[in-house]
């Protein structure tokens, strides 16, 4: 399972403000904490207050680098501040993220092909977020042939169903537990999925549980990587239980203390 590290973000208020102020001691615990909590990826997002998010960006990177070496998800709307982190970066990035439109994708796509990266394909258009599973496969489909014209391998897509608030739209957890199922059924070998966790329990009154209930469910569906809190640790927890009972590791007393230390 691909843990990709959702606390960088400037959307956060201690995190906007570290980042206006330039308070690197802030990023810097918030980094080495992630990956020792078990993120393999950092995601990185200047927050939509940025006065400068080209500069704040570039910052972040620096910063993060001088005290962790992992692949940083470089994550933002602006094709222009994505560039100016994939220009730093010192590991093989993940871009986050294009949709299925077309000038989206060429641009998105144009990057990644550009400076060797992978890419997060979110299964939504300009019409917003499909409600029916067959709709985000439609789009879906539309991500991986868009990226393999620009010679984009499937297997560094990471294709994201969408997770809707569950208190909200209830109906929608299940399309997106076979959304996730279907997605690695798409091309040999499959595309990665992943989904935006912290989403599904977004308004809800018990958001650790139903985070982790989620998260189970969905890695027995064919998940392959999440963008979620590394930091909670019971989270974490369930997902290398769900990991161990599905025979993707070797069972021992100790398999939460050697997963950690893997």
């Amino acid at each position: 399972m691909i843990v990709i590290g959702e606390l960088i973000n400037g959307m956060y208020k201690d995190v906007g403000k570290a980042i206006a102020n330039k308070e690197s001691d802030v990023i810097q615990h918030l980094a080495a904490d992630q990956v020792m909590a078990g993120a393999s990826v950092l995601d990185v997002n200047t927050g939509p207050y940025s006065q400068n998010p080209k500069d704040d960006m570039k910052w972040l990177i620096e910063t993060i680098q001088g005290v962790v070496q992992v692949p940083l998800a470089l994550d933002s709307t602006k094709a222009d501040v994505i560039e100016e982190g994939l220009k730093l970066v010192a590991k093989r990035a993940i871009i986050n993220s294009t949709n299925a439109d077309e000038a989206k994708m060429a641009v998105i796509f144009g990057l990644a092909k550009k400076y060797n990266t992978q890419v997060i394909g979110l299964a939504m258009d300009k019409s917003g977020v499909p409600n029916s599973k067959e709709k985000r496969l439609e789009l879906a489909a539309a991500i991986v042939a868009k990226a393999m014209e620009f010679g984009i391998n499937a297997e560094d897509l990471f294709l994201d169903p969408i997770v809707l608030p569950l208190n909200v739209a209830q109906a929608q957890g299940s399309e997106v537990l076979e959304s996730i199922r279907e997605f690695r059924l798409l091309c040999d070998p499959a595309p990665n999925t992943t989904i935006g966790l912290s989403n599904v329990s977004q308004g809800t009154k018990f958001r650790p549980l139903v985070n982790r209930t989620f998260l189970t469910m969905a890695v027995a569906n064919g998940l392959t990587s999440a963008i979620l809190d590394p930091l909670d640790k019971e989270l974490m927890d369930a997902m290398i239980t769900a990991e161990l009972v599905l025979n993707k590791a070797i069972y021992c007393d100790s398999f939460l203390e050697a997963y950690r230390k893997r």
